[in-house]
């Protein structure tokens, strides 16, 4: 059974997350492959309080959540998070429920201490996004959790899930091109380009799974149905969730009080577990 939030898989509110407040919506250009959308930089932080701690680990300051039951040592799972980092507490209380599943879970600091600040986008605040994100581009990024993973390799740790969140899908392709990942999860991709598709497929065997959504710039219908086209045959394992009413982001910064929304972190949660416990 999976393990939703302290909580059984109907019951998606517990009593350790609350709704606080929306950000507002906003749109930039960037000096990369795309824009961001405004979706990118908006949504819901979540309250709690996270049952990780954080360690450092060659050298990357690193969020780590532990099952409390017995699990495989030999086996981790690298989370890749958004523009937002650890500073929303989101991502940490999504690590503690993955972990809560059975799964030992590492959040690298893609961005040197320097993430999009969560307070950035309350209404009077000024942040250059823009300008913040022509520093801390996903290439050197990823060189920071592929140095988490070089650590946790030289402690015993030889097999690999990643699950990357908008900007971080970027980063979970890429480590898959390597073969660094035996399975993969990207949730409302960003930063992906269709011949990024060919690649996975001709340099990758991990399995992947795409989770979708209905209104999603940065990965729109036309996208993921060529995506599903090109994964039709994929001999270690492809599968694409799609969550109607739902929004870019939705898997971690969704807004708990939309049903639709609420509906399909919970779907996208579930079949991500499922996958990871199927293909790790």
């Amino acid at each position: 059974m999976i393990k939703y939030f302290r909580s059984s898989i109907f019951a998606y509110i517990s009593p350790r997350i609350n709704h606080r407040y929306r950000y507002p919506s906003l749109s930039f250009k960037v000096s990369y492959s795309m824009s961001l959308c405004k979706d990118c930089i908006s949504g819901v932080r979540h309250e709690g309080t996270p049952e990780g701690t954080y360690e450092e680990i060659n050298g990357i300051k690193t969020y780590v959540a532990t099952p409390k039951t017995d699990y495989p040592k030999n086996k981790a799972i690298i989370y890749v998070t958004d523009v937002f980092g650890t500073e929303l507490p989101n991502h940490l209380l999504l690590a503690d429920d993955f972990a809560r599943n059975g799964f030992k879970v590492y959040i690298p600091d893609l961005f040197k201490g320097d993430p999009v600040p969560g307070d950035a986008l309350n209404p009077g605040e000024s942040f250059d996004l823009g300008q913040w994100l022509t520093k801390h581009p996903p290439k050197p990024a990823g060189v920071r959790v592929r140095k988490v993973i070089e650590g946790l390799q030289a402690q015993g740790v030889t097999t690999y899930g990643g699950t990357g969140f908008c900007y971080g899908a970027r980063i979970i392709f890429d480590l898959a091109f390597d073969n660094l990942l035996h399975v993969s999860v990207v949730n409302h991709p960003s930063f992906l380009k269709h011949e990024d598709l060919d690649v996975y497929i001709e340099k990758s065997k991990a399995p992947l799974l795409i989770n979708s959504c209905e209104f999603d710039t940065m990965f729109p219908k036309p996208f993921a149905d060529l995506a599903d086209e090109k994964f039709a045959n994929f001999a270690p394992g492809y599968h694409r969730t799609y969550s109607a009413g739902a929004t870019h982001g939705f898997t971690v910064r969704c807004d708990l009080n939309n049903p639709k929304e609420k509906a399909g972190r919970e779907a996208a949660f579930k079949a991500s577990v499922e996958w990871l416990i199927k293909h790790l």
